[in-house]
């Protein structure tokens, strides 16, 4: 079955599907293994950004979902930084490869920009830098709660923006609990 997203894919908030489609379109396109990466370890204990949060739907079916999270970097030897966290961004194995997942990327990078907002994900910087201007190695010195390639560690800042190089990145609880 092929989805041309402007034809076929509708975005709607995230907050709109039910958690077990979610869930289970998730493990389609990850595997159920997927909850033992380290990105879910940076987000442990912290619910979605429900404005930042997406869902494509095509027929009446759920074809993508891309979320975003509250995270926090704690410097060495400064205030904590708040930030979001983008992904994962998930697209059923079936409707692969016809842009429904930069649309749904797309879409959080509107957000993140209309609100001035800095993001980090964990993802291919090739692709994500290309298309979304996530770039490998002004975070690559930071820590996270598993392993990670340091250049897979992707920055998007907003304009001017001051991020150390190096610190710890993980939930950011207190904004999550608001």
């Amino acid at each position: 079955m092929a989805y041309v997203k402007e034809a076929v894919a509708k975005l709607v908030p995230l907050s709109k599907i039910e958690h077990k489609a979610v869930e289970l379109l998730l493990d389609a396109a990850f595997g159920r293994d997927r909850i033992e990466r380290t990105a879910y370890k940076v987000r442990a204990g912290v619910a979605p950004i429900a404005s930042l949060s997406f869902a494509a739907l095509g027929g009446g079916e759920l074809l993508g979902t891309a979320q975003s999270w509250p995270v926090l970097l704690k410097p060495h030897h400064s205030p904590a930084q708040r930030l979001i966290m983008v992904g994962p961004v998930a697209v059923r194995p079936d409707a692969q490869d016809h842009g429904i997942g930069q649309m749904l990327t797309d879409a959080i990078c509107e957000e993140l920009d209309s609100r001035k907002l800095s993001a980090t994900m964990i993802g291919d910087p090739e692709y994500y830098e290309r298309f979304f201007g996530f770039v490998s190695g002004p975070a690559g010195g930071w820590t996270l709660p598993g392993p990670v390639e340091p250049h897979r560690i992707l920055l998007r800042a907003v304009p001017g923006a001051d991020w150390p190089a190096e610190g710890t990145l993980g939930p950011d609880i207190l904004r999550s609990a608001r």
